[in-house]
């Protein structure tokens, strides 16, 4: 593990509605770095749902038209303070953080076609159609923060299984 990493404090919050207006910001700052191959851009994750605690890191969901524009947006992104991060482990992606080891922002973009769009979006109405569900989800959350002693890998290794699970059944309440 790299050594700067080890600074990194992972904390969930209780949800803040100022999260939205984070998000909203840096969406206008993103469609205007990368410009008409935005195709949408969304706001996903925990800090998109309405009372869910999260990991106080606003993500965003991007839509391209093509990769190979976005790539060369790059440095226009970078100006925005975010850190170009390639795929990061998911073929096809885009990857970027803004806020260095206290993070503010995830950026995740695919390319229109990509499944990732669905199963991102998917995950976020099923939580916000299963408010139970996303109260156990948010339990998780705190109780995997407190056993991860701030190694990021031990947190979400916490947390896949539930992920996994509702995932799939998101898609199949979507599907239906």
């Amino acid at each position: 593990m790299e050594n700067h990493l080890s600074n990194r404090v992972i904390e969930v919050v209780d949800y803040d509605p100022n999260w939205k207006n984070i998000f909203e910001i840096e969406k206008v700052a993103l469609t205007q770095a990368i410009g008409n191959n935005a195709v949408k851009i969304d706001h996903i994750g925990s800090t998109s749902v309405i009372g869910l605690s999260a990991k106080p890191i606003v993500d965003i969901l991007i839509e391209v038209s093509n990769l190979e524009g976005l790539d060369a947006a790059d440095k226009n992104i970078a100006a925005l303070g975010y850190t170009i991060k390639g795929e990061n482990g998911i073929s096809g992606r885009r990857y970027f953080q803004k806020g260095g080891n206290q993070r503010s922002h995830h950026v995740h973009a695919f390319q229109s076609s990509d499944l990732n769009l669905h199963r991102h979006k998917v995950f976020k109405a099923y939580l916000i159609a299963h408010p139970i569900i996303a109260s156990e989800y948010g339990s998780l959350k705190s109780e995997a923060v407190s056993k991860s002693d701030n190694d990021i890998n031990v947190y979400m290794t916490l947390k896949t299984s539930f992920i996994n699970k509702h995932e799939k059944l998101a898609l199949e309440w979507f599907d239906n």
